[in-house]
């Protein structure tokens, strides 16, 4: 009978594995071995020379073998961090990142902390946008729309595990899940990868009408941004995360449609990530 392995053993033979698959193979080790064990990656530091069953150390490997198949982790787990807050996921909404926090602190920045505000998240995913400018500003009126409706089930179970009970999910293709309402801010992660972009194959897990909306990967943005003045109150804005080489088509965007103050915001690779600017006549560039 063969000896039992250990936690560092497993560890270490999983994150070797992964080598050359994952960015991090190390850190998904961990989370997919935590997973299977119950515990979180302290509880596996603390005890590495604990022996894992049989049992167990098989599941280990079977979620080794669809993570070196390209499934991402929080689909393994089903669970990821935002804004430092646990959201359930699964393939029916993206994996959310870390350049999205980006878009909820720039709203945030815009948002009164003490006044009432109407914010509108569009295409709203794991409720990851929605659910954290509601956390961070309690008088805010947060609604948030997605075409899927297994997106919102999963959306507001993330609400209601989270505690927040003040958004309103809204089902519809962008706008058209708000038809006459208007806002103080709206923003909107949507998907901007061009169709014949090769790095969608490294996303083939993902939803894909989540990631590209056609073949320029600016058709949904357009859309968006040609629609917001007209959901917009005076000195409303508008913000949208994009790709790293669309901040100039973006901006140029967001001007022809009246905005004012546009200007790109950078993450923390330096890269322009979301642009954002401000409608001060609501007629202005509505057109017929």
């Amino acid at each position: 009978m063969s000896r039992a392995p250990t936690i560092d053993e497993l560890l270490r033979t999983g994150a070797a594995g992964l080598a050359g698959r994952s960015d991090s193979p190390g850190l998904d080790a961990r989370l997919l071995l935590g997973k299977v064990l119950g515990c979180d990656r302290a509880a596996l530091a603390a005890r590495p020379e604990r022996t894992v069953s049989a049992t167990d150390a098989a599941a280990f490997r079977a979620l080794l073998a669809e993570r070196r198949a390209g499934v991402p982790v929080a689909y393994l787990t089903g669970v990821r961090e935002f804004w430092s807050l646990p959201f359930a996921v699964s393939p029916a909404v993206l994996v959310p990142r870390p350049e999205t926090e980006l878009l909820v602190a720039t709203v945030l920045e815009r948002l009164p902390a003490d006044a009432p505000c109407a914010v509108l998240d569009l295409g709203t995913g794991s409720g990851v946008i929605a659910i954290a400018i509601a956390k961070e500003r309690p008088r805010s009126r947060v609604t948030a729309t997605d075409v899927s409706a297994e997106a919102l089930a999963i959306a507001r179970s993330n609400a209601a595990s989270i505690g927040v009970d003040r958004v309103r999910w809204r089902r519809g293709s962008w706008f058209d899940a708000v038809p006459g309402e208007r806002f103080d801010w709206i923003a909107s992660n949507p998907p901007y990868v061009a169709a014949t972009d090769p790095a969608l194959a490294a996303l083939a897990a993902e939803p894909r009408e989540a990631l590209t909306p056609g073949d320029r990967g600016l058709e949904a943005i357009e859309r968006i941004v040609a629609d917001a003045p007209r959901h917009l109150h005076p000195a409303g804005g508008l913000a949208v995360e994009h790709g790293a080489d669309q901040d100039r088509a973006v901006a140029t965007l967001f001007a022809a449609r009246g905005f004012e103050g546009v200007r790109c915001v950078r993450d923390h690779a330096g890269l322009p990530r979301v642009t954002l600017g401000t409608i001060s006549d609501i007629q202005r560039g509505l057109g017929p």
